[in-house]
């Protein structure tokens, strides 16, 4: 089979970083669970003498514990309450590391009648320095709470071994369900890229892929070869 250009200039940047050339890789020097950098916070809220017996529950937490710049990391915001009340949630909004850009992706997961738990795909807009969600009301109660995932790529600017902590959250809604937490920010550590997150930044810097974490689970070389490969036969 002639190989078209593409495919050959695929080949060729798999070959080079198989051999070695160009891979970036880089040891962590910070621990991303130690007290001053966590994944996960949570905060139990009450609104107030109006409302004693209302506890909301609020939680944001981080998928990775170190992430090279080009990758994708996801924030995960979840709004409950462990009450009797139903309050009705109509903004979240996440409140990401400095420098960091538009969410790639935002997903919202809530409970719908006659129908459950549903998740879809929705667009962020900015919020004081923030990226908000909003709704005519996502209905809450002790077994169903309310998530947000907002997904972001790592920018150019995290060095291996950074420290890199989000900013909280803040959320709007109903029976004293607003509320603003700065102090809920999470913490994961920069690190230079795994050879096959070098692979496809490489390419992807030719116009020839895509950096947006499509590795295998170990950023295995020989599977991200492979995948790059098919992909480019297939265009």
């Amino acid at each position: 089979m002639r190989k078209t250009p593409k495919l050959a200039a695929g080949v060729a940047a798999a070959a080079l970083v198989m051999s070695g050339a160009g891979i970036a890789l880089g040891t962590a020097t910070a621990t991303a669970d130690s007290p001053s950098c966590v994944r996960t916070q949570h905060v139990d809220y009450n609104p107030g003498i109006s409302s004693f017996w209302i506890t909301h529950t609020y939680d944001k937490s981080i998928d990775v514990a170190s992430a090279a710049p080009g990758t994708l990391v996801t924030y995960k915001l979840v709004v409950g309450t462990t009450s009797i009340g139903n309050p009705y949630v109509n903004r979240i909004t996440d409140f990401p590391p400095p420098g960091f850009a538009k969410p790639v992706k935002t997903v919202v997961t809530a409970y719908h009648a006659a129908q459950g738990e549903q998740s879809a795909e929705v667009t962020p807009e900015p919020d004081a320095g923030g990226w908000m969600v909003t709704s005519t009301g996502w209905f809450v109660n002790s077994g169903y709470p309310v998530t947000a995932e907002f997904t972001y790529k790592v920018p150019s600017s995290v060095s291996d071994g950074q420290t890199v902590l989000s900013g909280g959250m803040s959320v709007g809604g109903t029976v004293g369900s607003g509320s603003d937490q700065p102090n809920m920010g999470v913490c994961f550590t920069g690190r230079g890229a795994n050879p096959g997150e070098a692979l496809l930044g490489s390419l992807d810097q030719g116009g020839l892929g895509s950096s947006q974490n499509q590795l295998s689970s170990t950023g295995s070389v020989a599977d991200t070869v492979a995948n790059v490969i098919k992909r480019l036969m297939g265009s």
